[in-house]
C-alpha cells in the first residue's frame, strides 16, 4: 500500500485527516496524491449567450486560485510534522467528487483512500440522506475515514467486525497487511444474535487459519449491535475499526452521521471501510 489518495476540500476536517494520511504514507514509505474536486453549477447558455464561456472560465479560475493558495498550507503541515521527504502529487479535477475519486484511483493506481468524513457542500452530500456512504460502499480500494476532531495517535490495536462469512477473509487479510505495517494486533468481534447462523466449526476454521497471526477472536451474544461495538472499542482500546461494507444499511447506521437529522456518529476513531 504505497500510493495513497487524499481528497480534500481544504476544510479543517480535511486538514486534520491530512495528518493521518501523512503518518500512513510515512509508515509505508509511499507517496500521497492530493485531490481537490470542484463541481461547476449547471447553467443554460441560452440565458448567457454572449458571456457564457467567460462566466465558466471565471468560476474555474476561482477554484484554481483557491488550489494555489491552499497547497502551501499543506506544505506547512508537512514541515510541521517533519515529513519533508514525502512525495506529494496534486490533482485539480472538475466534476462530481465521487466520480473523480474513482477516476483518480484508476489513473494513479491508488492503493488506499484516506479522507475526513465530514466537510462542506458536496462532501456532506456524499454521506447524507439516500447517498449515505455512497463513496465508501463502491470503491475498489479500502478507505480510511477520519472523523472530525480525531487527532492522530499510534495504531496499536485494530478492531475488525466479522460475521464469519467467506468474503470477509479477504477484508481481514487486507486489515492484517495494514496491522503489520504498524506492528499492531487485531481483535475481531462477532456479535451473535437470533439472526446469525455461525457454527462453532466455522469459527474453528478461522481460528486455525489465522493462528500464527496477532489476531484474537471474540464472540458476544447480544441484540444491541451498536452499543456492543462501542463498548468493544472502549474496553479493548481499539485505535481503528475495520469492516467489510457489503451491508450498507448496517454500515450507515453505525458509522455515518445523519446530516438530515443533525445527529453525529458515535464512532470517535478512524474507520477502515473495505468494499466487498
Amino acid at each position: 500500500m504505497k500510493r495513497i489518495l487524499f481528497p480534500t476540500d481544504f476544510s479543517d476536517v480535511a486538514t486534520n485527516a491530512f495528518v493521518h494520511a501523512l503518518e500512513f504514507v510515512n509508515a509505508v514509505k509511499g507517496e500521497i496524491f492530493v485531490l481537490h474536486s470542484y463541481d461547476l453549477p449547471p447553467m443554460d447558455d441560452q440565458f448567457f449567450p454572449e458571456n457564457f464561456n467567460e462566466v465558466y472560465d471565471t468560476m474555474e479560475l476561482a477554484h484554481f486560485d483557491l488550489f494555489k493558495e491552499e497547497i502551501p498550507k499543506l506544505r506547512e503541515v508537512i514541515e510541521e510534522h517533519h515529513f519533508d521527504n514525502i512525495k506529494m502529487t496534486h490533482r485539480l479535477m472538475e466534476g462530481n467528487l465521487a466520480e473523480n475519486i474513482k477516476k483518480a484511483i484508476e489513473e494513479d493506481a491508488i492503493d488506499i483512500v484516506i479522507m475526513g468524513t465530514t466537510g462542506a457542500s458536496e462532501w456532506e452530500a456524499l454521506f447524507a440522506g439516500t447517498n449515505s456512504g455512497a463513496v465508501i460502499l463502491k470503491l475498489a480500494v479500502p478507505m480510511l475515514c477520519i472523523p472530525a476532531g480525531v487527532s492522530y495517535k499510534k495504531i496499536n490495536t485494530i478492531g475488525f467486525i466479522t460475521h464469519y462469512r467467506p468474503e470477509e477473509k479477504k477484508a481481514l487479510h487486507i486489515t492484517l497487511e495494514i496491522a503489520k505495517i504498524f506492528e499492531a494486533k487485531i481483535k475481531c468481534l462477532h456479535i451473535k444474535n437470533i439472526h446469525t447462523e455461525v457454527t462453532t466449526g466455522t469459527i474453528r476454521v478461522w481460528d486455525n487459519e489465522f493462528e500464527d497471526e496477532a489476531i484474537t477472536f471474540f464472540t458476544i451474544q447480544s441484540d444491541q449491535i451498536k452499543q456492543v461495538t462501542l463498548d468493544f472499542i472502549k474496553n479493548h482500546h481499539i485505535d481503528i475499526l475495520s469492516m467489510l461494507t457489503y451491508k450498507s444499511n448496517f454500515f450507515e447506521a453505525m458509522f455515518v452521521p445523519s446530516y438530515a437529522d443533525k445527529t453525529p456518529t458515535d464512532i470517535e476513531i478512524p474507520v477502515l471501510a473495505i468494499h466487498a
